[in-house]
């Protein structure tokens, strides 16, 4: 093959198609191809999608579930809650969903994808200003700290497809600095990712979820951090939901009312998700 088809033929392949490209999305997951079939249909393994500022609230959580339940398995994996709705209504094989914004679950359920009568609020989410620079204080005005030449990158969720980033981009909309702020921007693809670009140094501040600073470990360099007023966006209304696959689980099933016990309760509390505003 000379040189000019082979060119061609690697053109073409980098043109995706939006099928091909939710393919390699449900791919880039792993987690659920190394699922076994026979395994996932058991009552002993029940498969979580799970928002990513929950990642130090699960293990926690977990813990508690072992206690009862020391028998079944959680395969649990951890990303943009936007990428997951469009997983599972494409057929990735999740019993369990914990979304960052109850409106994913929702859609889920109209498009008959999920169980209506499991849909269950664990908590609201707080968005905070982080910051491992000593020379920065995010207790101050948050426009002034955008607008400031100090602060030549700042770390949000995509709006795209993570809840927490749209309640950035809404507060800082609602601040009148989204356009101060837009060259200055560096997207994650989650809101975990965002927060390590902070933790990381990539990001000199971000609008980042409670959570994930409440949950760092102290091997971390976990800075300096303050709450933004609630009111500055929409609440960020966390909900779990059976898929239809997980409502045909019984792990799935009693997987979902664990975490409306008391003692999934305290947990979720412990890492900033309370139920009111």
């Amino acid at each position: 093959m000379d040189a000019g088809k082979r060119e061609a033929r690697r053109g073409q392949a980098r043109e995706v198609s939006a099928p091909a490209r939710v393919l390699v999305a449900l791919l880039g997951l792993g987690l659920w191809l190394r699922l076994p079939a026979e395994a996932s249909g058991t009552s002993q393994s029940v498969a979580v999608a799970a928002a990513s500022d929950l990642v130090f609230c699960l293990p926690a959580l977990h813990a508690e579930f072992a206690k009862l339940e020391p028998q079944t398995a959680l395969r649990v994996t951890t990303g943009s809650s936007g990428n997951f709705f469009a997983q599972i209504t494409h057929g990735a094989p999740f019993d369990v969903f914990l979304s960052a914004d109850l409106s994913y679950p929702r859609a889920l359920i109209a498009a008959g994808a999920a169980d209506e009568k499991s849909l269950t609020l664990y908590g609201i989410g707080r968005l905070v200003v982080w910051t491992t620079r000593a020379d920065l204080d995010p207790k101050a005005d948050l426009a002034g700290l955008v607008r400031s030449a100090q602060v030549r990158r700042l770390a949000i969720a995509n709006p795209a497809h993570a809840p927490y980033g749209r309640a950035a981009r809404e507060t800082l909309e609602k601040l009148g600095v989204w356009a101060d702020a837009q060259p200055k921007l560096v997207l994650g693809d989650n809101i975990a990712q965002a927060a390590q670009f902070v933790q990381t140094g990539h990001a000199d501040a971000g609008i980042v979820a409670l959570a994930l600073v409440l949950g760092a470990p102290p091997s971390r360099d976990t800075g300096r951090w303050a709450e933004l007023p609630a009111h500055l966006h929409a609440p960020l209304e966390q909900g779990a939901v059976l898929t239809t696959r997980g409502a045909a689980n019984p792990a799935a099933v009693r997987y979902l009312a664990f975490l409306r016990t008391p003692a999934a309760r305290a947990v979720f509390e412990r890492y900033g998700f309370r139920l009111m505003q």
